[in-house]
């Protein structure tokens, strides 16, 4: 029999009983449904985190402090602290990969402007800082190498904080006081929005490192160093050499542990991702039981519908129908109503994504990849589960099946 000759029977078979049908397909209905909406929620989660890591920086890495133990005690990461102005000047001289270099100073503090006051951090950087952080102004210019150097009282205001103490103003060229030092205001940071663990990028000061260090922080040591590559292809190899390059600006011996760590982005979001990944899939596996209950509603139907059409099958038989022909019949039909309910599933899933969306403010996404899975997995279910009523079918004695009532 011809494939669109199985088809069309196998379709006139499940208009037959409509009601019965619609019930036998609302199982994978619900669970394609549930399986889309799932994974859009987990997708949508995974793609929010890279746009906020991408946020941080453009193929960025981190130099930070490294731990220190006493008395055989760890005191955590980032408690031994030996960077300096020196090791962020020897990177930028001597590396091949990096081609921009900022170390950062950070205090908090409040700041006072326009009769209002805002408490936040002030990070002291170089000018290299936009370049590594892909971070454009939304009003005024960036300080420049000579007013680093001359220890300029200058800062840049990011955008919560310029709403703090300007509300919807361009604070450029105004005056405002930090710790009692009076700073002009150059300039205001396009707002960024927040980091994956929920704090704001916007609510920051920026400064030269120099002027933080001299006039309001008092320390020599720096917080971190940040530094970025020209692709993200570069990552691998800056990060080894930055690390060899700060292994011999602190002279250590090769029996030594690093003092310091270094991360680069992919390092982050891979931790990140890796998370969403497996809740994803948790939640997919999860809403998938739905698909198997869907299946088992589907051979419970094929299973009766072969008992209501024995004499039918008998008759096909006593014509010269094979078994292997009736065991298609049945098996196409379990697939034609698995793959409708997996349609239907899928327009239910897009439909349900988008409430979804629009209810809670949650990033959604579906790719194409996903409708496919849904769908095959759908076709699959309708081969799995039919595969046993249609064996039945196919094994019936065309003798007996002719007198059964």
């Amino acid at each position: 029999m011809k494939g669109s000759t199985l088809i069309k029977v196998a379709s006139q078979s499940i208009l037959k009983n409509k009601m019965r049908t619609l019930l036998t397909m609302l199982g994978i209905v619900i669970g394609v449904g549930a399986v889309i909406v799932m994974v859009a929620i987990g997708q949508g989660a995974q793609g929010q985190i890279q746009r906020q890591i991408d946020s941080l920086g453009t193929n960025l890495i981190v130099i930070t402090p490294g731990a220190s133990s006493s008395g055989g005690v760890s005191r955590g990461a980032q408690t031994y602290n030996r960077l300096s102005i020196a090791d962020a000047d020897k990177i930028r001289n001597e590396s091949l990969y990096v081609n921009a270099v900022s170390p950062v100073v950070w205090t908090r503090t409040q700041a006072i402007g326009n009769g209002n006051n805002w408490r936040t951090s002030i990070n002291g950087v170089s000018t290299d800082y936009p370049v590594i952080r892909n971070w454009d102004l939304q009003y005024g210019r960036f300080f420049d190498s000579s007013e680093v150097r001359a220890q300029r009282r200058l800062v840049i205001l990011g955008h919560t904080v310029a709403e703090n103490l300007f509300p919807g103003e361009d604070p450029t060229g105004r005056r405002i006081q930090i710790r009692n030092v009076p700073v002009e205001v150059i300039g205001v940071l396009e707002p960024k929005g927040q980091t994956a663990s929920g704090s704001d990028q916007d609510d920051v000061i920026l400064a030269p490192y120099t002027s933080v260090q001299t006039r309001l922080s008092g320390w020599s040591r720096i917080f971190q160093i940040m530094a970025s590559t020209s692709t993200p292809a570069e990552l691998p190899r800056a990060q080894e050499e930055i690390t060899s390059i700060m292994r011999e600006s602190h002279r250590l011996s090769e029996w030594e542990e690093n003092d310091f760590t270094v991360r680069n982005q992919n390092d982050i979001a891979d931790a990140a991702q890796s998370t969403t990944e497996v809740m994803t899939m948790l939640l997919a596996a999860i809403a998938s039981i739905s698909l198997l209950v869907g299946g088992i509603g589907i051979m419970n139907i094929m299973l009766v519908s072969v008992t209501e059409r024995t004499r039918e099958i008998g008759i096909r038989m006593a014509i010269g129908a094979r078994g292997r022909d009736v065991m298609t019949q049945f098996l196409v039909e379990s697939i034609v109503m698995s793959v409708i309910g997996g349609m239907l599933g899928v327009a239910i899933g897009f439909g349900a994504a988008s409430l979804v969306a629009g209810a809670t403010g949650w990033s959604t996404a579906i790719s194409p990849e996903t409708v496919a899975v849904a769908l095959l997995f759908s076709a699959g279910v309708g081969i799995f589960f039919g595969f046993y009523p249609a064996r039945k079918a196919a094994g019936l004695n065309p003798i007996d099946a002719l007198r059964y009532e």
